[in-house]
């Protein structure tokens, strides 16, 4: 038995001494596991889609910060699940983003309706809506009914004096609650770096709006303008045949001409491009408006013959002479009737307004809302295989192409369209063209021009890229006659919509005069896992039972299991 009792110490001794040794062991592994983090930086991120991972562009541009930016987001409060996790995927962004930037990042949420004062807290209300961010009336479905709540769902990001309002959560339309939360998350990475690239951009692109050939008037661009102006120099500028015209503008943007180029004009534009300048041209085909409506029912469009098809098709591009007819439309007020004196109006959908979508993921679209095209034409890509054509545009399956000259009549509305005569499929109406140009004046000039070195003709360009799109009304917005107000570009006053015009205008720019490649930020794509409500609801007692009772039979089982070991363990040492 002493034997027996003294074999027993020695090993109890034995293994408290090996545990004390694994705890050494252990406390040692984890010093100096810190000690190595202290210097060397790692991060997992084991999601599929890498939601917690910042782009390698970011992470540069993040690292070079040199000033301090603060952002101030308005997402704290009550919320849905669905803004709960708009509101925790930008703090985690942040976060993420302060690894990077360090202290020259910081941020606090803030609760626009914490204030117990009705009236200071709508005049904080109105101060944000000054400020740039838009109230959403978010109405969020209850097992008990709806509820509705107020929301500021965007930020304002402040630097150098400088501050600019971000509106966190992107409208689509015709998409589901859920489909755009998500795109709003997937998007937040681009939209905060974007914006703060452009706060601390010290020289910003410059851009050359053309005037001269009958171009949209200053006052009919002043929306996109204005959004132009916080993040780029803007001017407009009459080429007026001189050669040095466009010389310190990054971009020029063709707003919907009406007067035919000169030759000496297009040269210049030419050599523009040659040396790497960037164009957007926004270009009708067909002379068509709907002022000519006003006092008749009927109006013909004819062809716009502005001279620049020569330089398009040898860039890649052809604005066809046709207009385009779509039953996916925006609609239009229309006289039904009379009630009494009164006429009576209805809105009816105008097909030669069609409401387009975006046909691929590329950034300049990726989860932008529809644009309104107004008197549209059909383009194709043509030209160089070298040159890359990107579709960027195009109408819906059931369109139809009326060739030069058009008939243009109201009385179109009163009957219904034959779907059988709406089957020319989708038509491309805006592609991005990028690469190396060929001038549209090679082999064109005489010898003693094209080598003469004060004009420094080029017949092949450097690397550069333009935007097509066939509708010059894109970026111009409504008027109100009565006081010259500016509406927003894409709003549809009958309607009260607001189409993704200025978005897609914008996004367009970003990425003619960003070569950093930081759009292409927007192609993530976080996929939308939803519970399948039908299920749930046909299965929510059995889940209940589930989650109440798995537990505690979970917890009896483990008991019963050691209670089990206990008495095997205790019938040994009754035998021994």
């Amino acid at each position: 038995m002493v034997g027996t009792e003294e074999h027993n110490k020695r090993k109890k001794r034995t293994a408290r001494e090996q545990s004390l040794l694994r705890f050494i062991l252990v406390a040692a592994a984890l010093v100096l596991i810190n000690i190595n983090s202290s210097f060397v930086f790692k991060r997992f991120d084991l999601t599929a889609d890498k939601r917690y991972t910042l782009n390698e562009t970011s992470k540069t541009f993040l690292k070079e910060l040199d000033d301090m930016v603060y952002i101030k987001v308005y997402l704290k409060g009550k919320f849905p699940p669905g803004f709960e996790r708009l509101s925790n995927a930008t703090r985690e962004l942040l976060d993420e983003m302060r690894i990077y930037a360090g202290d020259n990042l910081q941020y606090e949420f803030i609760d626009p309706s914490e204030n117990e004062n009705e009236k200071e807290r709508n005049q904080f209300y109105q101060q944000l809506a000054e400020q740039g961010l838009q109230p959403t009336n978010l109405e969020s479905k209850e097992d008990g009914g709806t509820s509705q709540t107020i929301i500021f769902p965007g930020c304002i990001v402040s630097s150098a004096g400088r501050e600019f309002p971000l509106m966190l959560l992107k409208d689509q339309l015709g998409v589901a609650p859920e489909q755009m939360l998500n795109n709003s998350v997937q998007g937040l990475e681009y939209e905060l770096i974007n914006t703060v690239k452009k706060l601390r951009s010290p020289i910003p692109p410059s851009i050359a709006f053309l005037k001269g050939h009958g171009e949209l008037l200053p006052i009919e661009m002043a929306d996109l303008g204005k959004n132009l102006a916080e993040s780029y120099e803007i001017k407009f500028v009459e080429i007026a045949e001189q050669l040095n015209s466009l010389n310190d503008y990054n971009l020029v943007i063709v707003s919907r001409p009406l007067q035919a180029f000169s030759e000496k004009d297009k040269y210049i534009l030419d050599q523009f491009i040659m040396n790497g300048g960037r164009v957007l041209w926004l270009l009708d085909m067909m002379n068509a408006s709907m002022d000519s409506l006003r006092n008749s029912s009927e109006t013909y469009a004819l062809y716009n013959d502005i001279n620049l098809e020569d330089m398009l098709f040898r860039y890649g591009a052809r604005i066809n002479p046709d207009l385009i007819l779509d039953l996916q439309s925006v609609p239009i007020p229309l006289v039904t009737g009379y009630i009494g004196n009164q006429p009576k109006q209805s809105l009816m959908p105008w097909y030669f307004y069609p409401m387009v979508s975006p046909v691929n993921d590329h950034p300049i679209v990726k989860n932008i809302n529809s644009v309104w095209y107004r008197f549209c034409s059909s383009i194709d890509t043509v030209g160089s295989a070298e040159i890359k054509k990107t579709v960027l545009l195009k109408t819906s399956p059931y369109t139809k192409l009326l060739p030069t000259p058009v008939r243009i009549n109201l009385n179109i509305l009163r009957d219904k369209p034959d779907p059988s005569q709406y089957n020319q499929g989708g038509q491309f109406v805006a592609v991005l063209l990028e690469g190396s140009f060929t001038s549209n004046f090679k082999n064109r000039l005489v010898e003693e021009m094209a080598l003469n070195p004060e004009l420094g003709f080029k017949e092949q360009g450097t690397y550069s890229k333009m935007v097509v799109v066939s509708d010059g009304d894109i970026a111009k917005n409504d008027v109100k006659e009565n006081s010259n107000s500016i509406l927003p570009l894409g709003y549809d006053r009958y309607t009260n919509t607001v189409y993704g015009n200025k978005t897609f205008l914008m996004n367009i720019i970003d990425y003619l005069t960003d070569d950093s490649n930081l759009i292409s930020l927007r192609t993530k794509d976080f996929k939308l896992r939803l519970l399948d409500n039908a299920k749930v609801n046909s299965s929510a007692s059995t889940y209940k039972l589930l989650n109440v009772a798995g537990p505690l039979l979970l917890i009896i089982l483990l008991g019963a299991y050691k209670n089990f070991r206990r008495k095997i363990k205790f019938a040994k040492k009754v035998n021994v």
